[in-house]
This record gives C-alpha cells, structure tokens and sequence, in this order.
C-alpha cells in the first residue's frame, strides 16, 4: 500500500450523479442530506448539489446527455456511494428511509450487513442508487 507523505493529500473533492427525473430525485437526495447535515450549495433548472462539512459535495443532475434506462449499480460502474455519520443518524435515515423514496437492502443483516465489527445501513432510492451510511 502506498502512503501519501504529508504534503499531500487525496480526498473526494465532488461526486456528480446523472438521473432521468431531477423532479423525482431531488426530494429523495435532499432528504437524505439534510438528515446528513448536509447544506444545499448550488441550484439550476437541471440540478442540484450538497455539500459537506469537509467541502466535499454531491451533484444529482438530469443531463440532456443521460442516455435512457435506470442505473443498475450491478452493472460495470458506480456500485455504490458510502457516507460517513453517526449511529443514531444511520439508524434514524434506516427506520423513516422508506418514507422519502429510500428502501432498506438486506433488511435481515441490518445494521451489520457488512460483516460484524462493521455498522452501516445500505439503502436503495427509486432510481437504483445505492447509499451506504457507515457508523464512525
């Protein structure tokens, strides 16, 4: 593994999502950031975007380029998008998801679908993104 010396550094600056309806996405992703603590930081006919705490941000975007059909996170691409919070918020977004367009997946692993020593709730919105929110 190779180690970033201490005059740089990587880290996610922005992670831009292409859907076939902002009308139907928009109130989902802003749901879910907002319960994240997430901030709305830009706004234009064909999107919208969130930003973090860290300056890290999310774009959801109908792009007159979006070729048609829904994503299919088991297809060659984005699988999924983990997200870093709390317990409480990570159990909070899991019980009321499926009121905001969110579906829990693996339902009967929760929260430890990913192995015992590792806490998250994996959701699934209407468009087949996947959201992965870890427990620090």
């Amino acid at each position: 593994m190779t180690q970033l010396s201490s005059d740089k550094s990587a880290s996610v600056h922005h992670v831009e999502l292409w859907v076939a309806e902002l009308a139907r996405a928009e109130p989902e992703w802003g749901w879910l950031f907002g319960e994240l603590g997430w901030e709305v930081f830009q706004s234009w006919a064909g999107g919208r975007s969130w930003r973090a705490a860290d300056g890290a941000y999310v774009v959801v975007e109908q792009s007159p380029a979006v070729e048609p059909g829904p994503h299919r996170r088991t297809a060659a691409g984005m699988n999924h998008l983990a997200l870093a919070t709390d317990r409480a918020t990570a159990d909070r977004i899991a019980r009321v998801g499926d009121q905001h367009g969110w579906t829990l997946l693996f339902p009967d692993r929760h929260p430890y679908a990913g192995g015992p020593e590792h806490y998250a709730a994996y959701l699934s919105n209407s468009d087949g993104f996947e959201i992965e929110l870890v427990a620090r």
